[in-house]
């Protein structure tokens, strides 16, 4: 049986609990902090996101779901193995709107954040030093209140930072998203690959869309360039002389687009239609 560690609470434990439901695996009741999935040989573990890649590294948990911010700030010995395409953010510097800054800046400087591993390996790396400070929440009130002179904080829509004065400057520390680890001296087992395989099919369910359509032989070329599917796209014979029916995965990004291209070069009958499940 395999362990896997998924965040217990927050924007990150929702949609991974919803990922692994989908995927077939038993479902979380309300503040269990592990569940024994019996049919599918799984144990899940509720645990805080910042101590997973911790628990993973340390050998007593085989994969891990948490943010690759947190992986890295925890300075854990762990090795990215999926990435899940949700819970993005920017990891960045900010100070006040009015102030210019440079990453330059920094040296010497006083900086707040609830990430200071990450912060100290950035400016390591920058041939920098500075005083850095660690507070588990409101980093943004910080400078106005004397502790900092800029900080370093999670950054998703902005609306925080600017609702407190202050704009981000330099390019992201760390460009995050949730994902799944292991161990970084660990091989993958078929266990642990049936699991990712899964949680794939599921991910590929919600980023892609089916699409058919009609079209004449004279424009399936034209049609087939803008729709190539994943593998090759599916053309079966019409009953109408010289035509077919086409079925391709696209993108759900941009399904409307790829319609309005598809009508232009002749096809008729578009259709596009969910996913549930499915394996590439």
């Amino acid at each position: 049986m395999i362990t896997i560690a998924v965040p217990n609470k927050g924007a990150l434990s929702e949609a991974a609990v919803a990922i692994l439901k989908e995927a077939g695996y038993k479902g979380r009741r309300e503040k269990e902090l592990n569940i024994v999935d019996t049919v599918n040989d799984v144990e899940f573990f509720f645990l805080r996101p910042k101590d997973i890649a911790i628990y993973v590294a340390n050998g007593q948990i085989d994969l891990g779901i948490t943010g690759r911010d947190l992986a890295g700030d925890s300075l854990a010995d762990v090795e990215e193995v999926l990435e899940l395409g949700f819970g993005g953010s920017t990891f960045r510097f900010a100070a006040p709107k009015d102030e210019t800054w440079t990453v330059q800046d920094l040296d010497g400087k006083r900086i707040a954040t609830s990430y200071p591993n990450l912060v100290r390996t950035f400016l390591a790396e920058h041939g920098m030093s500075a005083e850095v400070t660690r507070l588990d929440g409101a980093v943004e009130i910080s400078i106005k209140l004397g502790v900092a002179d800029v900080i370093a904080d999670v950054v998703s829509t902005g609306n925080t930072l600017r609702a407190h004065g202050l704009a981000p400057f330099g390019e992201p520390i760390v460009d995050s998203e949730a994902v799944v680890v292991k161990r970084a001296d660990r091989e993958l087992t078929d266990e642990d690959r049936r699991v990712l395989g899964r949680i794939r099919g599921i991910l590929t369910a919600q980023n892609y869309l089916m699409i058919d359509y009609n079209v004449c032989r004279d424009d399936l070329a034209a049609a087939q360039a803008i729709t190539p599917g994943l593998s090759g796209a599916t053309v079966s014979p019409l009953s109408r002389e010289n035509w077919v029916a086409v079925r391709a995965m696209v993108p759900r990004k941009e399904a409307n687009h790829i319609m309005d291209e598809l009508h232009a070069v002749g096809a008729q009958a578009i259709l596009a239609s969910e996913l549930r499940i499915a394996r590439i």
